[in-house]
């Protein structure tokens, strides 16, 4: 008897020990997490914590729920690239209706998802009935959803009505509201693709069009219906989105739409068509997530964060490949009747522990481990696609080895979102200090609240936070240097004169005070003409081809303010000839091309505020509020007009 009951607890064990093998070996992308999530927690003592786990979450959630979305077109062999746009222009229709219009919030939202439903059908009618390629309908979608949310918002953040903003808080102060959105939203694509009549339909329209119509499935109102759904699951992305942020952002989601296709096929699904599903979806998402947040808890360099990203997305759909190639069908994948292909799952698992062994060794080569200082600062900047924001980088690194700092540095890419996420490890992984440069003052706050409730100070650069403490403020009067370049335009032009303006990102603070700190200048001066004012989002390739553009328009303006010299050297070489000699530039940021310009005499005056100085200075004083001393709660760090006349001594 004994030894019967010892047999039977043995089976027991060895079947469930094998169920859970054959778990894993069926689901690659889930072996791949869990071997990911071990490698991060020995690479990282501050990853295996609830709080960071929690962080993973909400930071997985809204481009899983975006996925979820997704994974439907996918599986119908379709593709989806407008549902960043989708997001964020849901999300401002329903703060625009609900702060601007008076609209009663609970209509606002059905507005809002009502906006994204609308954006999906669109879709799908121009793919069904337009017969426009996917790739093509939901292209120009992106562009037209971006568009429609710059002009609702005229480029600046909306608050966020209060009622709606609990979707980006916790319950209880522990769990994250963002993160049950997310299962629940993971729970409904699971019950629409395995239990409902549209789910088989994707999985018959993927796997073969032509014998889905012939065997009487409407393919025309189906793909109606499944880019509906996408652009539903958009909608309460965005949604979730800007309750985090506490407003609605014009330029969020940028980009998103790549990370949530890339989430759906490190999950298992196939461009081709005909095979996902909804775990596997969220297992990619969490993948990504995993990646961002343990990439920076281990200091590694923000632009190696990129590579090692994109290696894990090609080698997933590389799996993809190699799956299709083995003779994998769509049936036999994941479906929900599937049976085995010959592609083995020891197959799966290896090229995923291949993909995973990639991503640590690379991670082990570039982290640069700790200097074994006590004192370690995080910096989190709005962009280093800048040259200013890498001459700040460099101050602060500069500061920092000199001080004996532990510093790491990150790049939020102009992504708000990012940006909190980023903040949100800082804190979780125990810094003394943190220092941002936010992307928005508004959406930043949240984050920075965050770490107050920790109690770890932060130091602003550049840019101040709304609505939350911080230390102090490291920053040059973006306000004061808009009307100091007002004068010296107005000044070289003798008064009179007919310009333009190029303004950077939408949006941005930045571009906010320079532009209004320019315009209150100019009220000094009624002889000037503003004849047109266009963005060229800080960059100086639109620089010139909008700048080239105006010139069309516009043959004999005499002066141009640049809200910074990135865009101030696009018109530069619009202009060719005419710079410095018949149209006086004006630039603004004082960077090393910006000041060649100037000496050259192609760039009239650009505005300098000295960003080396301001990162040395900002590291200065996290220091010291990590230290518990004293700081002034603000800082300025002088703001001067440099001309070929004192060139010389800046670039010295």
């Amino acid at each position: 008897m004994a030894t019967e009951t010892l047999t039977s607890n043995t089976g027991a064990g060895g079947a469930a020990g094998r169920t859970g093998r054959r778990i894993l070996l069926d689901n690659g992308a889930l072996s791949a997490l869990i071997v990911l999530m071990v490698a991060m927690s020995l690479l990282s003592g501050d990853f295996l914590t609830t709080q960071n786990l929690l962080n993973v979450g909400v930071q997985a959630a809204v481009t899983a729920i975006l996925a979820f979305g997704v994974t439907f077109v996918i599986v119908s062999a379709g593709i989806d690239l407008s549902v960043g746009s989708v997001a964020a222009l849901s999300a401002t229709v329903l703060a625009w209706t609900a702060t601007s219009e008076g609209v009663p919030v609970w209509l606002a939202v059905i507005l809002a998802v009502a906006t994204g439903i609308a954006c999906g059908l669109v879709n799908g009618a121009l793919i069904s009935y337009g017969k426009l390629p996917p790739f093509i309908a939901t292209l120009a979608m992106l562009s037209v959803g971006r568009g429609l949310s710059l002009v609702i918002s005229q480029g600046s953040p909306i608050a966020f009505p209060d009622s709606v903003s609990v979707l980006g808080d916790t319950l209880g102060g522990r769990l994250p509201v963002p993160v049950l959105v997310m299962i629940a939203m993971g729970l409904v694509t699971a019950l629409i693709l395995s239990r409902t009549y549209i789910g088989r339909s994707m999985y018959a329209i993927g796997g073969n069009e032509e014998a889905a119509r012939l065997s009487g499935l409407r393919v025309k109102r189906q793909k109606l219906a499944i880019y509906a759904l996408s652009g539903l699951f958009a909608a309460v992305a965005g949604i979730v989105l800007a309750s985090r942020l506490v407003s609605a952002q014009p330029q969020a989601a940028q980009g998103y739409e790549l990370d949530a296709i890339a989430a759906v096929v490190i999950g298992g699904a196939s461009l081709a068509g005909g095979v996902g599903k909804a775990s596997g979806t969220l297992i990619g998402a969490l993948i990504l997530a995993v990646l961002r947040n343990g990439l920076n808890l281990l200091s590694v360099s923000a632009f190696w964060q990129q590579v090692v990203i994109g290696v894990v997305i090609a080698l997933a759909v590389l799996l993809d490949t190699l799956r299709r190639r083995a003779g994998v069908s769509p049936a036999s994948a994941a479906s929900p009747s599937g049976t085995p292909g010959r592609f083995r799952p020891t197959g799966q698992l290896a090229v995923a522990a291949v993909c995973v062994a990639a991503v640590v060794g690379a991670v082990s080569f570039l982290n640069p481990g700790s200097s074994g200082t006590t004192t370690r600062v995080g910096m989190s900047l709005s962009t280093l696609n800048n040259p200013f924001f890498v001459q700040m980088k460099a101050g602060a690194q500069a500061e920092a080895k000199a001080a004996g700092i532990d510093l790491t540095v990150t790049d939020a890419q102009n992504d708000a979102s990012q940006q909190a996420n980023q903040l949100q490890n800082f804190t979780s992984s125990g810094v003394k200090s943190v220092i941002v440069n936010p992307v928005d003052s508004d959406a930043v706050g949240p984050a920075v609240r965050a770490a107050n409730k920790a109690d770890t100070p932060v130091i602003a650069a550049d840019r101040g936070v709304n609505k939350a403490t911080t230390a102090t403020l490291v920053a040059s009067d973006n306000a004061a240097g808009g009307r100091l370049a007002a004068r010296t335009l107005a000044d070289r032009l003798g008064g009179t004169g007919r310009i333009v303006i190029l303004q950077g990102t939408a949006g941005t603070s930045a571009s906010r005070e320079r532009g209004a700190g320019f315009a209150e200048g100019l009220k000094a001066y009624p002889g000037i003409e503003i004849v047109a004012k266009q963005p060229a989002d800080f960059d100086r390739t639109k620089g010139l081809d909008v700048m080239t553009n105006l010139l069309q328009a516009h043959p004999g303006i005499t002066g141009v303010f640049a809200e910074n010299d990135e865009m101030a050297l696009g018109a530069v070489k619009a202009l060719g000839a005419k710079a410095g000699r018949s149209v006086a530039v004006v630039g603004f940021d004082g960077t090393p091309d910006g000041l060649k310009a100037v000496a050259a005499g192609t760039l009239y005056a650009s505005i300098a505020q000295q960003p080396r100085e301001l990162g040395a200075i900002a590291v200065r004083n996290a220091v010291k509020a990590a230290r518990g001393e004293k700081i002034d709660a603000m800082v300025k760090v002088p703001v001067k007009v440099v001309t070929k006349n004192n060139v010389a001594a800046f670039s010295s």
